[in-house]
C-alpha cells in the first residue's frame, strides 16, 4: 500500500538523519558503561513517574522530584551524558514535529501540542 511505503521511506530518512545518527552514537556510548546505563534507566523511570503524576492531574511527590534532581545532577557531570541528553532532546523534537505535521494533515486534534 502506498501510504505504508511512504511511512517506511520516512523511517529510513529518519534513521539516516544527522539528528538520529548523533543520538544513536551517543546512546551507544553512554549505555556501554553499565553504571551509567543503570543511572540513566533510573532517571528515565523517575521522569516517567513524575510525568504520569502530572498527566493524572496531580503533582509528583517531593521524594520523586528530589531523586530526579539529584540523579540529574550526577549524570550532568559526565560530558557524554550531557551531550546524549542534548541529542535526545533534538531527536525527540524532530519526531514530535513529524507527528504534529501528520496530525495536522489528518485533523487529529493535536492543538494541545502547541502549548
Amino acid at each position: 500500500m502506498f501510504v505504508y511505503d511512504k511511512a517506511h521511506d520516512l523511517a529510513k530518512e529518519i534513521q539516516q538523519s544527522d539528528d538520529y545518527q548523533e543520538y544513536a552514537k551517543l546512546k551507544k556510548l553512554v549505555t556501554a558503561d553499565e553504571q551509567t546505563k543503570s543511572l540513566l534507566s533510573d532517571y528515565k523511570k523517575l521522569q516517567l513517574e513524575a510525568q504520569a503524576s502530572m498527566l493524572s492531574g496531580g503533582e509528583p511527590n517531593e521524594e520523586t522530584m528530589d531523586k530526579l534532581k539529584k540523579l540529574g545532577e550526577v549524570l550532568q557531570f559526565k560530558p557524554e551524558v550531557s551531550a546524549y541528553f542534548a541529542a535526545e532532546y533534538k531527536f525527540q523534537t524532530m519526531i514530535s514535529d513529524v507527528y504534529k505535521i501528520i496530525g495536522d494533515a489528518c485533523d487529529l486534534g493535536l492543538d494541545f501540542l502547541k502549548e
